[in-house]
């Protein structure tokens, strides 16, 4: 039978769109390879958008959506109940292929690896854990088991420096705040750190040279002084190629077309990332004073009883969120666009010198593709510790500072926005991103560590198989 392996990704797209670019890259490698990709959905998004194209070796399996008696709208619990209930689903799916195809292995994002290692240790399949994440917070989720040990508090309450192998010292506060006792999720991460030295190996979205110190301590046994480490693919930057062009142009690349090479500062938050009023308020004036050219993506600030803009359909009205007059003072040097713009292209725009990101890893991984350096303002999961990350070790950014509430002034604003376009910081971090740009090209060429990776990678299932 022909051969096959399947892929399980989170009900994200942050996390769905890594991984088919992960297939297509698995087929470069073995293109006689049958990849099926489990597709779950969350009861509020009851469709998911599938990255295209696709080449038509890869399959997408629709797994039955599922009712939820919680009616909470707290998206963490909600996510992880989904991922719980479909194992059955995931089950009946895996048995059904395996009637057409010799399966060699299912590679599972990392959380959904509580659910489905128990399918895949009953159906005797080799499962691997898929990472859409900096290698150094690899590096901390694999030593968690042993930080809970060392301290009894949560690390939000410790104010220390964790000394975490693979990392650079990562203040307490700035750890993801699931991983602290007494978060309501922190057992369901604590299962997922466990889960991870049980995986036949650990596929992670990021390339050696840009986390040389994380690949060597993880590989060296130091994130799991107790147990044996399970071999380790760096195999990114898993970057999804889409173009603009034709008729379909957005207004925002016609606008940059306009602009002086590497002047303008491009600011954007993510799919969930927003801000209240008054923080956007400040924002505006900070960037304002600055005098920088400037591109900025605003969305609707969140609900009252959300942290997260997890519903963004209505188009923010920028006229009451922004201060008076703001938008026509700054028409010269700035753009405001409402709640989208395709990023990987702004990025890749030779006018764009700058980019105030939220650190989540894919944003980090296109700007480092771009060569274009980052100003880090982290607003959820685990983008405080890739600041950390990002600024401490691999130097490919400045740091915005908040308050201990949170809160950024438009004098931080300012002044950081000023420092990342032109001051000798500003073009240490420029320097070094553009070095990292190159390395990326490197890797992913033939002879490159990542093809190297990728290489090991499919010998490694065929080795389990044979055996």
């Amino acid at each position: 039978m022909e051969e096959a392996i399947v892929i399980y990704p989170a009900p994200m797209l942050t996390h769905l769109a890594p991984m088919v670019e992960f297939a297509k890259l698995l087929l470069t490698h073995h293109p006689s390879l049958s990849i099926h990709i489990l597709i779950a959905t969350l009861p509020s998004q009851p469709s998911s958008t599938v990255p295209s194209p696709v080449p038509p070796s890869i399959t997408f399996h629709y797994l039955p959506t599922v009712d939820l008696l919680s009616t909470s709208t707290d998206l963490d619990p909600l996510f992880f109940d989904v991922i719980r209930l479909r194992n059955p689903d995931v089950r009946r799916t895996l048995l059904t292929i395996s009637n057409n195809y010799t399966l060699n292995a299912i590679i599972v994002d990392f959380f959904c690896t509580s659910a489905a290692f128990e399918v895949a240790s009953d159906l005797n399949l080799p499962a691997y854990s898929f990472l859409p994440s900096a290698l150094g917070a690899v590096a901390c989720l694999l030593y968690l088991p042993t930080l809970c040990n060392k301290f009894t508090q949560s690390f939000q309450h410790l104010n220390v420096l964790l000394d975490i192998p693979g990392a650079p010292p990562i203040p307490s506060a700035d750890m993801p705040p699931t991983t602290s006792k007494g978060n309501k999720l922190y057992d369901v991460f604590l299962d997922i750190a466990t889960n991870l030295r049980r995986s036949t190996g650990i596929i992670v979205d990021t390339f050696e040279y840009l986390e040389p110190k994380s690949f060597k301590e993880i590989n060296d046994g130091l994130c799991l002084p107790d147990y044996p480490t399970p071999p380790l693919y760096c195999i990114g930057p898993l970057i999804v190629n889409t173009t603009v062009d034709g008729d379909g142009v957005p207004e925002c690349i016609k606008w940059l077309h306009s602009q002086p090479s590497k002047s303008v500062v491009f600011l954007c938050f993510g799919s969930l990332g927003s801000f209240s009023v008054q923080q956007l308020k400040e924002i505006a004036v900070g960037l304002e004073r600055s005098g920088q050219r400037f591109l900025w993506i605003v969305r609707n600030p969140p609900l009252e009883n959300q942290s997260l803009n997890i519903d963004s359909k209505i188009d923010p009205d920028l006229k009451s969120l922004l201060p008076p007059g703001f938008l026509e003072r700054t028409k010269e040097k700035g753009l405001v666009v409402k709640s989208w713009a395709p990023q990987l292209a702004v990025l890749n725009h030779d006018s764009v010198g700058g980019f105030v990101t939220h650190c989540g890893w894919n944003s980090v991984l296109e700007s480092v593709c771009a060569g274009v350096p980052m100003l880090a303002w982290p607003l959820y999961a685990e983008q405080r510790l890739n600041r950390v990350l990002i600024v401490e070790e691999m130097k490919i950014a400045l740091p915005m500072v908040e308050s201990e509430t949170g809160f950024v002034s438009s004098t931080e604003v300012e002044k950081r926005v000023k420092e990342l376009m032109g001051s000798k910081e500003g073009d240490s971090v420029r320097e070094r991103t553009l070095a990292m740009k190159h390395a990326a090209k490197v890797a992913t060429s033939e002879g490159g560590s990542t093809r190297i990776a990728l290489a090991k990678l499919v010998e490694s299932w065929n080795r389990q198989t044979t055996t």
